[in-house]
């Protein structure tokens, strides 16, 4: 995704308002977006907290400047900044953390975005998008650069099914239709799972869909109706528990009156073997591999 994303910001290089400010990060990706915007792209070095106070500084003066580092180097190292420069005074910063969940794999734990959204959400104003296919990053840059309130970008890798048609982006969609459960996954961790669904038959397919904007204020009705009629509800999330879009949805469906007979939420764990390895390894320990997402489906079924 991270290419797809120099390629939108490219094509968005001649508005005059746009700064873009990297923490000494983005080498072999983001030279196309540096060279185009010349001086209006600013290596911050190795200092996350001055560049979200910088970023601030020029939001604050009419421009509309985008930050970008490693997921954690984003929200956890100058989390004071963003609270008390960005968030508290409601400026259009663009926060762009690269790799979230287990991206970064073996790099480990210091690498690992697994609270990003979850602790940015307690600020005010501030607004999450996590696209879930590479083709949903272009929107969703449209989209940022016209939001007035800071916002955080999710970058992770895009593991669209082949030959699957995707419906254009939207902060909700339904990717599968079926006689099953109801399945809600959060940004690109639903791709794989997608593909492994599309091949159930449809009496036990789940009804798949995908969120790639939070906070979850409210529910689409025919996210309610699928809820409803399958009384059964999954919400997948590479995010830890705490903060995440399944307590998010759990208090969402309360509201509405519904409580479905089957809810479980499969999110990320942490180090279960104490041990560090690829994004897809740590994914199969948390249960967030397609695997794991199938065979919880098919005993729903089977109870």
């Amino acid at each position: 995704m991270r290419n797809e994303f120099c390629r939108s910001l490219v094509a968005s290089a001649a508005r005059e308002d746009f700064v873009f400010l990297t923490g000494d990060l983005g080498f072999g990706a983001l030279e196309p977006l540096r060279d185009r915007m010349g001086r209006r792209f600013i290596n911050a070095g190795v200092a996350e907290q001055n560049m979200v106070s910088v970023a601030a500084g020029l939001a604050r003066s009419g421009l509309r400047p985008w930050v970008y580092s490693i997921g954690p180097f984003m929200y956890a190292r100058p989390f004071e900044q963003i609270r008390n420069d960005v968030a508290m005074h409601d400026l259009p910063v663009r926060l762009v953390g690269n790799g979230g969940g287990y991206g970064y794999g073996v790099m480990g734990g210091t690498h690992h975005a697994l609270e990003d959204y979850g602790v940015l959400l307690t600020l005010p104003n501030m607004t999450a998008f996590v696209p879930a296919f590479r083709a949903d990053v272009s929107p969703v840059v449209q989209r940022l650069f016209e939001l007035p309130h800071p916002a955080y970008l999710r970058l992770g890798l895009g593991e669209e099914p082949e030959d699957y048609a995707l419906p254009a982006y939207a902060p909700w969609r339904k990717l599968t239709n079926g006689a099953g459960a109801t399945v809600l996954a959060v940004g690109p961790l639903v791709g794989p799972i997608l593909a492994a669904a599309a091949r159930l038959e449809a009496s036990v397919r789940p009804r798949m869909w995908v969120v790639c904007e939070l906070p979850i204020l409210e529910l689409p009705t025919a996210f309610v109706q699928d809820v409803r009629e399958s009384n059964r509800l999954l919400v997948i999330e590479e995010h830890v528990a705490q903060g995440g879009a399944g307590a998010m949805i759990a208090e969402a469906i309360l509201r509405v009156g519904l409580a479905p007979r089957r809810f479980h939420h499969a999110h990320a764990l942490g180090y279960p073997s104490g041990r560090y390895g690829s994004q897809r390894f740590h994914r199969k320990e948390c249960a967030l591999d397609p695997d794991s997402v199938i065979n919880r489906l098919l005993s729903w079924e089977e109870a």
